[in-house]
């Protein structure tokens, strides 16, 4: 007699500030990147949420037709009533080292009151919140203390840590702040430790693209714009990670480290761990937008793997 196989069921996540859906397809799993497999996970993306047209039609593309477009205020009332997860990457526009020091007072980053008015409305298990470096320098600790006030408030157990992108496969020096929230009838979140000594270089992660014409099917298009004195001028090295792909660069996005050009949409998309069959819907601009915004799916992950560790053991 054939045992049977008992149905593990979804954990159902609810997705706020979603862009292009880098965290969502780190979530999500079932991708490839750079001949590594990120295997599917228990999570099921049963809404999500974007303002920016053109992101939702790259997230649509490629994630599905759940996402939902308009402002978060608005749309809020049709948000589910139930899920296991929420997650998101609210605006930081006015936390970055590159902002206006307006922190969580400021028009956009202010909207992390949303995100807590969506852990309220839904009483998830968990919720996972991304936002910049910027959130644990000095002049912020205020806006950080403010977030996570908000969110103890609502009986969560809130873990937040600084991760390295490069730590976790991602070839990109990227850091960002990561702040886990866990109900109290749920073990606490344990962060994902470093899982790799030596990083990937920038010649590994977009090595094979040097000798690809321009292409705009796959996203391998890059700016024409001559070097200026604004941010965004380095130059690549081979032998080393990429920088942060920034999303306001406005065309000043760095150059590759042995062609004579800045680097294509594709080759960003690499340094954010996007798989290649991951297609930008959007003119260049919006491309360096989207792709500078996002939440690099492998990053995500692992994030997702602690996550559901966690919540199978609940």
């Amino acid at each position: 007699m054939t045992a049977v196989v008992p149905i593990k069921k979804p954990i159902t996540v609810v997705s706020l500030f979603s862009g292009c859906g880098g965290m969502d397809l780190g979530f999500r799993g079932g991708f490839d990147f750079l001949g590594q497999r990120y295997p599917n996970t228990l999570f099921d993306i049963i809404w999500a949420n974007e303002l920016n047209s053109a992101a939702c039609r790259t997230y649509r593309k490629n994630l599905g037709e759940h996402i939902v477009e308009g402002d978060v205020w608005h749309v809020m009332p049709d948000m589910p009533a139930n899920a296991d997860v929420v997650i998101g990457g609210f605006p930081c526009q006015d936390i970055s080292v590159n902002g206006k020091g307006a922190g969580i007072d400021g028009k956009r980053s202010g909207l992390y009151r949303a995100m807590v008015e969506a852990v309220s409305k839904i009483q998830p298990k968990v919720f996972v919140a991304e936002n910049v470096k910027g959130l644990l320098m000095r002049h912020n600790e205020d806006s950080l203390r403010r977030i996570l006030s908000d969110f103890r408030a609502l009986g969560y157990d809130v873990n937040y840590q600084l991760y390295r992108a490069v730590d976790y496969d991602v070839p990109q020096t990227r850091e960002r702040v990561i702040i886990v929230g866990t109900r109290q009838d749920v073990p606490k979140f344990i962060p994902p430790p470093p899982l790799c000594k030596k990083h990937i270089t920038a010649q590994e992660a977009i090595g094979d693209l040097e000798s690809l014409s321009e292409d705009a099917e796959f996203n391998h298009i890059w700016s024409l714009a001559s070097k200026s004195a604004e941010q965004g001028n380095r130059k690549l090295k081979a032998d080393r990670p990429g920088y942060t792909i920034r999303a306001e660069c406005h065309g000043n996005i760095q150059f590759h480290y042995s062609l004579p050009r800045r680097i294509s949409m594709r080759e960003a998309a690499r340094f954010q761990s996007f798989p290649d069959s991951f297609y930008f819907d959007a003119k260049l601009r919006e491309t360096e937008r989207q792709v500078g915004n996002a939440v690099p799916p492998v990053l995500a992950w692992h994030v997702a793997q602690a996550v559901q560790t966690l919540l199978m053991a609940s």
